[in-house]
């Protein structure tokens, strides 16, 4: 399956005093990156909620290489590394205009019910597992 890259113009009010993409905004778009990814291949994370499964991260990390300013494009490549019907992984790359890789980083999920109890998607929604499978091969 072809995922597209997910674009987003690095806005005045997410940079710091000095000008540059304040650290906190990475993880932001990681998120906005993450949820573009699952609409492309069919499981949006508002179906999946309807249904009554969420993904809370359990971890995330973020390595800054190059700076980011204001008006910059990041284009930001995003993975599943990892799938287990309990648990994801999703690796991420963010290059600016000039194809320049500045950040990397990953994140660790869970799917559970709204209570907070762990499920299984293999057991629960056999289609949504279907999905993830399909994107991992």
């Amino acid at each position: 399956m072809m995922i597209r890259p997910y674009l987003h113009n690095a806005k005045y009010y997410e940079t710091d005093q000095m000008g540059i993409i304040h650290h906190s905004n990475y993880i932001r778009w990681f998120e906005e990156a993450r949820i573009d990814y699952m609409n492309q291949i069919g499981l949006t994370y508002k179906k999946m909620e309807e249904e009554g499964i969420i993904s809370p991260v359990l971890s995330i990390n973020c390595n800054y290489q190059k700076m980011m300013y204001f008006d910059d494009l990041a284009i930001i490549e995003v993975k599943i590394t990892k799938y287990t019907g309990v648990r994801f992984a999703c690796e991420y790359k963010i290059y600016n205009q000039k194809h320049t890789l500045c950040t990397t980083g990953n994140s660790n999920h869970c799917f559970t019910d709204r209570s907070g109890r762990p499920i299984n998607l293999k057991k629960i929604k056999p289609d949504f597992d279907r999905l993830f499978k399909k994107i991992i091969e």
